[in-house]
């Protein structure tokens, strides 16, 4: 059954070894993303991965749709090697992928694991084969299987059966509840297929991704009830922009909460133009603001009121985030345990001295009338008060020499 208390062990005690990083056992929850380059385009592809490990994915998965993708996997996993980039890489198949894996034995090599969508494997007396095909080719190279369910490709001959035989019940199901049912019969059907044919059960996750948030929490919710398999958590088409940020949020922190999930991947709409690595930024917040993982030194920072006119704090918390996150590259294997370091930029003396107090540095900012300058809080004291011009630099510096005094050579209190 799901845990309800989000400081006990993950749900699933079965570890899958995804390269170098493990899913469920008790490993922390595991953040991933996907490519949305032509995977044939190598240096298009490989310049996304790095962009998207760097920024704090743990897996990353891309799109092997064609024999001229899976003929570039290879290429792909030496130029991030030759980058120092080790992020399991893993190959998102749909249709052909028992053709593209048998063919492409160095793709099938290169991945560290498979995803598989049973409704998108084949159709009729060729699916069982095909799925066969993708399974053994995973058990002769020793990869796990995500295996991907997605009501969007939902398996029509299952959901169909399914249907029927409700309809013929005497007091018949909701459709809705009949739908999830199909979603998971075709995980648990899948995977125990997939064992029969020599997968082991700690090589498989399993996912059912649903569109709605309610949808989606009660479908794991069922899922999580029936089965120990590692589960990937995820709000397919999620949106672009606020609503899927909100929308994700809010399905997955419900979920992660009652300890389901073990590896998840917020399915974000860039803006255009804008960055892919927005989606492993939210994935990150919303496990860190849980209390779950911690990836990045939060900034606590307050809206902003009548009391604070000037924008000036606006920008410095915006710039303060920013260095700290653009740090984390370097910061992270240089300066364990910064990750959790928290900043405080606070935009008058109401809340101003309090939450700087809490926080390892706060400093606190001139609201309307105040006197103009800005008392730096370290470890609870107040330390210097400063004010001019230079606030913003010397903020960056205390704030910087702290981490070099704290997490580079121990707890500086």
């Amino acid at each position: 059954m799901a845990h309800t208390d989000s400081r006990l062990p993950r749900r699933s005690c079965v570890a899958i070894h995804v390269g170098s990083i493990t899913v469920g056992g008790g490993a922390p929850i595991v953040v991933q993303s996907m490519t949305n380059t032509d995977s044939a385009d190598v240096a298009a592809t490989v310049a996304q991965i790095v962009d998207l490990a760097r920024a704090g994915s743990e897996l990353v998965r891309c799109t092997v749709n064609t024999e001229e993708a899976a003929a570039a996997v290879p290429a792909i996993r030496e130029r991030l090697a030759a980058q120092g980039v080790n992020a399991p890489l893993i190959g998102d198949f749909h249709f052909n992928g028992h053709r593209l894996l048998a063919k492409y034995p160095a793709c099938a090599e290169a991945l560290d694991k498979y995803r598989i969508n049973p409704g998108n494997v084949g159709r009729g007396r060729k699916k069982d084969e095909q799925f066969a095909t993708i399974v053994e080719i995973a058990c002769r190279h020793d990869k796990p299987v995500r295996i991907g369910v997605n009501w969007g490709s939902l398996d029509q001959e299952l959901a169909a059966r399914l249907m029927d035989e409700n309809a013929r019940l005497p007091a018949p199901k909701p459709a809705t509840e009949v739908m999830h049912e199909a979603m998971i019969h075709s995980a648990l059907d899948s995977a125990r297929r997939a064992e029969e044919i020599g997968l082991g059960h700690d090589r498989i996750i399993l996912s059912v991704k649903m569109s709605g948030v309610q949808d989606l929490i009660a479908v794991y919710r069922k899922l999580a009830a029936r089965c120990d398999y590692p589960l990937h958590l995820g709000l397919t088409e999620a949106g672009m922009g606020s609503k899927g940020i909100v929308a994700s949020t809010a399905a997955l922190a419900v979920l992660l909460q009652e300890g389901i999930g073990d590896t998840i991947r917020v399915s974000l709409t860039p803006e255009p133009g804008g960055s892919r690595t927005q989606e492993v930024v939210v994935a990150q917040e919303i496990l860190q603001t849980m209390g779950l993982r911690s990836f990045t030194p939060a900034v606590v920072a307050c809206p902003g009121c009548g009391r604070t006119s000037s924008d000036y704090f606006q920008h410095l918390a915006q710039d303060i985030q920013t260095y700290l996150r653009n740090q984390m590259p370097v910061w992270r294997n240089r300066y364990p345990g910064v990750e959790e370091l928290t900043v405080a930029v606070m935009g008058c003396v109401v809340n101003g001295p309090g939450e700087s107090k809490h926080a390892h540095i706060g400093i606190s900012l001139p609201g309307t009338g105040e006197v103009p300058v800005a008392p730096v809080y370290v470890d609870g004291e107040k330390t210097v008060t400063l004010k001019g011009d230079g606030i913003a630099a010397e903020f960056q510096r205390i704030v910087a020499d702290y981490v070099i005094r704290r997490y580079g050579q121990g707890d500086c209190r």
